[in-house]
């Protein structure tokens, strides 16, 4: 079995600690942490597990010999470097940092162990809609792709949210999603501020348009918005030379009566991709225990960062910024 410690005891914390314990073969949750520690202690209650006092407590705690983190953003750098320091095999949510410059500092610290130690929760990739679009793509039975159509709408937003996160935090999956998708890397990238909706007023920017040129000529755009007022809701189109192909909505029973026809849209972005997160975990595990990661890398999510740096430093200024990346390492080659 693999011992996991589980870093952040929120909604997504939660749900992975239930997936590993019900769901994943070869694991076992031993231990978590929280900022609150009335969290941690009410989930180690729950699955018989030890509640540590910090995150960097758990990480060098013998029994542990992988870590999930699952905390607040501005968190995850720091615990991906506190792993690396101990030479466990990390899980680090989405994003990986909340710019470049840390995540820099993080594939450093993973050279240095001349293997791969910290993998990335970018779970569209294991999304079977995602992955058949995928296979369309590099079958070429529709010729080159041209464009990426695309949008990420969610509910409403708890305080704190900034302009900022809508691209840290909300279309950093695009960024990593589209660019698995076209094989392809960005060139340069802008967000634009239009018409904000009523249903905003929480001192955010919401929509926003999300603008990218890759290497090849891909143009991509992709709509943001984080309070739609409806529901979860995300799209994608690929434009191809021959046709295009279409992300699939989740599978939902259509139910007509009053004169009306409709079906349920989902509101919980944890009802929409549970398989891919299943999935993911699963997979996630299996390539510790095998002692060689296959799932998206550090690399994965410095690109990320990169042009949602670019973007966040566009916005206002009404021009495409180039997005430049160090030299690859041949260890993500």
């Amino acid at each position: 079995m693999l011992n996991i410690g589980v870093i952040g005891c929120g909604a997504i914390g939660r749900d992975h600690i239930r997936r590993l314990h019900d769901l994943v073969p070869g694991a076992e949750v031993v231990a978590c942490a929280d900022y609150f520690q009335e969290a941690a202690d009410k989930v180690a209650a729950q699955y018989g597990i030890r509640a540590y006092a910090s995150g960097e407590e758990l990480i060098a705690a013998p029994e542990v010999q992988a870590i999930l983190i699952t905390s607040s953003d501005d968190s995850h750098a720091g615990y991906v470097l506190e792993g690396l320091k101990h030479g466990k095999y990390i899980f680090c949510e989405k994003p990986l940092a909340l710019n470049a410059a840390d995540c820099e500092k993080i594939i450093e610290a993973e050279l240095k162990h001349g293997k791969r130690l910290v993998q990335v929760g970018f779970m569209r990739r294991y999304d079977r809609g995602y992955a058949e679009m995928k296979r369309i793509i590099e079958s070429g039975e529709l010729g080159a792709p041209l464009m990426i159509h695309a949008c990420h709408r969610n509910v409403s937003q708890g305080p704190g949210f900034k302009t900022e996160m809508g691209i840290t935090n909300v279309a950093i999956h695009e960024l990593d999603i589209c660019r698995w998708l076209l094989g392809d890397e960005y060139k340069s990238a802008q967000v634009l501020k239009v018409r904000q909706s009523s249903l905003s007023n929480k001192g955010y920017d919401n929509p926003q348009i999300v603008l990218l040129e890759t290497q090849n000529g891909c143009r991509i755009d992709v709509e943001v918005q984080v309070a739609d007022g409806y529901g979860y809701d995300i799209q994608c189109q690929v434009v191809c030379e021959k046709g295009t192909i279409n992300l699939p909505d989740p599978y939902a029973v259509v139910k007509r009566a009053d004169a009306t026809r409709s079906f349920p849209i989902l509101t919980d972005w944890k009802d929409r991709f549970i398989e891919a997160y299943d999935i993911e975990m699963t997979e996630w595990v299996k390539s510790v225990e095998n002692g060689k990661l296959t799932g998206p890398s550090s690399w994965d999510g410095y690109v990320a960062c990169v042009a949602g740096d670019a973007l966040n430093n566009s916005r206002g200024k009404g021009v495409f910024l180039p997005v430049e990346t160090i030299e690859k390492p041949e260890l993500y080659r």
